[in-house]
């Protein structure tokens, strides 16, 4: 192929892409305990797949309210800080960017992650139905139990909050990071501000859409602040997916506005989580255009891309970048198989969370498969 737009460079700020290939964020809750803190077999997975153009690290919570899962990262202590920097060192020493997930769960929690206290949101709302995973049930082994019931955020503490993010973003960049990305999407502690149907706040923060949007944008303007430049911030949106009980009456208009309000403030990107599952909401194309319309910045999809849909979302101009998640997870020279057109392999579902190498840096790369055939 004479002309691949997946292998054409890209300017995201100050850093030129090799290529329009994204690894997004994906949990993999393997960090070291006690701590919860990113490790040698972390850099070795990123490192891995570091000819990505960009690198999203997996969600990393910016405070101890902010935990959802075990055995997640976070990076608001000096350790997990010098953690993270194993990482991002390992990542640029084979040419790579990356970018860290900004994450506050907010209700999708469990008060055996807390220390014994309560989750927290934008409203007293539990997300009925929606489990998280902990270290230990009550057999005693790891595993999925409904999210905790919330109380609602005073705003006092949302204002707190938002500087956590703000010191987190600056954490962040201590530890190597390239950038930050907020997680704004799949009903996490953003998204409950956002959607209509998990606020029911009546101060300002609640009710309008322009309420609505003020916890996302004094978090975006934080973390501005907090790398020192807008071109070091991504978000992630999820308009239409409905994940962990977050839903939207007009989900059109909130999320049109929402990247309205972003193109505002400036920040680099805006990486939209499309629904992955087989009966999904499909994402209109005309949404697409209105998204490319109304923000002026770079726009990443994510949503079970193949290369060939990949290519031709770029060349139809609504998307600059293609994330691929679970193809990243079992291939990791993903960059390698999309640039051959090779078959892709396929990941382990009960190694996704938590345990050791295998299902995390075992998989064989392309040379590794054909050298053990022969």
């Amino acid at each position: 192929m004479k002309h691949d737009p997946l292998f054409q460079p890209f300017q995201l700020g100050a850093l030129t892409l090799p290529n329009r290939i994204v690894m997004p964020p994906m949990t993999r809750s393997r960090a070291s305990q006690p701590g919860d803190e990113a490790n040698a077999l972390m850099a070795e997975y990123y490192a891995q797949r570091a000819d990505a153009g960009l690198i999203v690290g997996e969600g990393t919570y910016i405070a101890p309210l902010g935990k959802g899962y075990a055995w997640t990262p976070g990076i608001h202590t000096a350790g997990q800080i010098e953690g993270w920097r194993k990482v991002t060192d390992a990542v640029h020493a084979k040419g790579g960017h990356i970018f860290a997930q900004l994450w506050h769960v907010g209700r999708l929690s469990h008060t055996s992650l807390l220390g014994g206290e309560q989750p927290v949101s934008s409203s007293a709302l539990q997300a009925k139905g929606v489990n998280v995973f902990i270290a230990s049930d009550d057999d005693g082994v790891p595993g999925f139990v409904q999210a905790s019931e919330p109380r609602a955020l005073s705003v006092d503490e949302i204002r707190e909050i938002v500087d956590q993010y703000r010191t987190a973003a600056r954490n962040a960049i201590e530890a190597g990071f390239d950038g930050v990305e907020l997680h704004a999407a799949n009903g996490y502690l953003v998204n409950q501000f956002i959607d209509s149907n998990a606020n029911t706040r009546t101060d300002e923060y609640g009710g309008s859409l322009d309420n609505r949007l003020r916890f996302l944008g004094e978090v975006a303007r934080a973390l501005v602040e907090g790398t020192g430049d807008a071109l070091r911030v991504g978000i992630r949106l999820a308009p239409l997916t409905t994940l962990n009980g977050c839903e939207d009456a007009d989900p059109e208009t909130t999320y049109l506005g929402a990247a309205k309000l972003l193109g505002e403030i400036g920040v680099a990107y805006i990486h939209i989580a499309e629904a992955d599952w087989d009966d999904a909401p499909h994402m209109p194309l005309e949404f697409k255009r209105q998204l490319r319309a109304v923000y002026p910045g770079v726009l990443i999809y994510a949503g079970r891309y193949t290369g060939e849909r990949a290519r031709d979302a770029i060349d139809a101009g609504w998307a600059d970048l293609i994330a691929f998640g679970r193809p990243f997870i079992a291939n990791p020279d993903l960059v390698q198989r999309l640039r051959m057109g090779a078959p892709l392999a396929q990941h382990q579902r009960e190694t996704l969370f938590g345990g050791n190498a295998k299902g995390l840096t075992d998989y064989p790369a392309l040379d590794d498969e054909a050298a053990a055939a022969a």
